[in-house]
Parts: structure tokens; C-alpha cells; sequence
């Protein structure tokens, strides 16, 4: 349907067509005819909308923050779990993995081999020399946020370090590819490359999201990307790069008894990074860290 300049905008912002969304749309509808993979209008986030994920996204990171003022040798991966919903709870937001498709806690503790979603347990006691993900999610107000940082447990290994800073890496060069109205697979692409060139390998099972209004949304943003393909990403998308680096092979495999957390086939340590991104007008904005 046709808007009308004055007429208020299709997102929800409250200003009027003109005002708002009217060049998007003219910009979004030239890249349609060329054939390009456009998003639905629902994954445009208004203002009102972005402020709202912006406080969850806040709280997110505060959890984080509080985890790595506490996480030591000799501490559970449960004594975690309790940190982020101490944490959360406390601050009027709600741990969004907890009841998640039947996930029994607050957060993911992936611990050395495990590639993701690793259950908190009070037998999973961290040693020396681990590392470790830990993953959090956020619904505040009824908006989502979602980041994960890896936490390197006293004395580790120069394998692993370089593990966990190259994984960094990984995220921080898959953000730099994004680019307002570029394509979802230019994350990937910058990803995999930089993995590659340091001797490593991408899982290629999962993939960042888009995220805010719901816990995952579209696009799929996969960590092994080709440039210039799939969906474009316009201003008011919120995503997630979170690549899964393995020092080894990137094939995986599920624990058949509690069918969620990922091990590596091959045994070889894994790490992951995750933030969540903004695409603005002309530039980005990293909403957690």
C-alpha cells in the first residue's frame, strides 16, 4: 500500500511519512527491483523501539560485567548461572534462555571443547587453565538483548589464549564488514577469511540473528558468508555476529543426553564472542560489549 506524505509513518515512530521512512522506502524499493533480498518491514526497529533494546542491552552487559568481577578457579558453572540471575532479577529484567524450548537456566557456560549452550552444573567445576563462554540474554520490558564474552581461567595455555583472542578478532572484523544497505554475507566472508589465514576453523551449525522485539529474528547471519549476498541490511536492523572459532575441525556434535550442548567431534578447544549491532543511517552502533 501506498503512503502518503503526511500521513504517519508505517513504523511506528509516530512522525510523519515524509519525515521518517519516505527515502528509505524509495531506496528500499530501487534495491527490490535489482534483485536484492530486502528485509520485512518488521525487523525495522522505530526510535521508541531502539531505546528500549538499548536499556536491555545495558542490563545484558552489566551481567557480563558482574561475571567477570566474580568468575575464579574453583567456582561452578551453576555459581555462575546464579550470578546472572541474581544479577538480572534484580535489576527488573529476566534471563531470557531460562525456559527457553525447555533450557533449565539462566544463561550457557561452554567450557573448553563445548562449542555453545552448555548447561550450567554445580559438578562443572572451573580448573585451571580453562576458558570459557558465557552467554546471556535479556528481556527487559519485553525486549530482547543478547552478547557473550570468553573468560580465561588462571594460568592458560598459549594455544588457548590465541585461541580466544583470534575468536575476538573474528567478531570484531565480521563488524567492521557491516555496512548500512551492504549484505548479511559480508560478515561471514571477513569472518572465515581472517579464521582461515590463523589456522582455525568456523562452525558453520550456528549463526548470529537479529534480535530485539523478539529472541531471534531474521536475517540468519552466518559466520561463513559470501560477499554481496543475502538479505540487505538497512538502518533500524538490530543483529547479533557471534562466530564459534574451533581450533580444529568445525564439525560438532550434540550431548544426546540433555540435547543442547555442542562438543567439537574432534575434542579441540572452541570459543565465541557475541554483540549485538545497530545499523544506523550511515554508520554502526555496538549495543553491548
Amino acid at each position: 500500500m501506498e503512503m502518503k506524505r503526511n500521513t504517519l509513518c508505517w513504523c511506528g515512530s509516530g512522525k510523519k511519512y515524509k519525515q521518517c521512512h519516505e527515502k528509505f522506502d524509495e531506496k528500499y524499493q530501487m534495491m527490490k527491483i535489482k534483485g536484492y533480498h530486502m528485509p520485512h518491514r518488521e525487523l525495522i526497529k522505530n526510535p521508541k523501539e531502539i531505546i528500549e533494546i538499548k536499556k536491555s542491552a545495558q542490563i545484558n552487559s552489566g551481567v557480563l560485567d558482574y561475571v567477570a568481577g566474580h568468575i575464579r578457579t574453583g567456582m561452578s558453572t551453576e555459581d555462575i548461572d546464579k550470578l546472572v540471575y541474581e544479577y538480572t532479577v534484580s535489576h527488573g529484567a529476566i534471563p531470557a534462555p531460562l525456559g527457553y524450548e525447555g533450557f533449565p537456566k539462566s544463561c550457557c557456560t561452554s567450557v573448553n571443547d563445548e562449542v555453545c549452550h552448555g548447561i550450567p552444573d554445580p559438578n562443572v567445576i572451573l580448573q585451571d587453565g580453562d576458558i570459557v563462554n558465557v552467554d546471556v540474554s535479556t528481556i527487559y520490558h519485553g525486549y530482547y538483548a543478547d552478547a557473550s564474552r570468553m573468560f580465561m581461567i588462571g594460568n592458560v595455555s598459549e594455544e588457548a589464549k590465541r585461541l580466544v583472542e583470534v575468536t575476538k578478532e573474528c567478531m570484531e572484523i565480521g563488524i567492521k564488514a557491516i555496512k548500512p544497505w551492504g549484505c548479511v554475507g559480508d560478515i561471514g566472508a571477513a569472518i572465515v577469511e581472517h579464521a582461515h589465514k590463523n589456522g582455525y576453523s568456523v562452525v558453520r551449525d550456528y549463526a548470529g540473528h537479529g534480535v530485539g522485539k523478539e529472541f531471534h529474528e531474521d536475517p540468519i547471519v552466518s559466520h561463513v558468508g559470501i560477499k554481496n549476498t543475502g538479505m540487505v541490511l538497512t538502518p533500524g536492523m538490530i543483529i547479533t555476529v557471534e562466530p564459534m572459532i574451533n581450533a580444529g575441525d568445525w564439525h560438532l556434535y550434540i550431548d544426546a543426553d540433555n540435547g543442547w550442548t555442542s562438543y567439537s567431534e574432534d575434542g579441540s578447544l572452541s570459543a565465541q564472542w557475541e554483540n549485538m549491532i545497530l545499523i544506523r543511517e550511515h554508520d554502526i552502533e555496538i549495543l553491548s560489549a
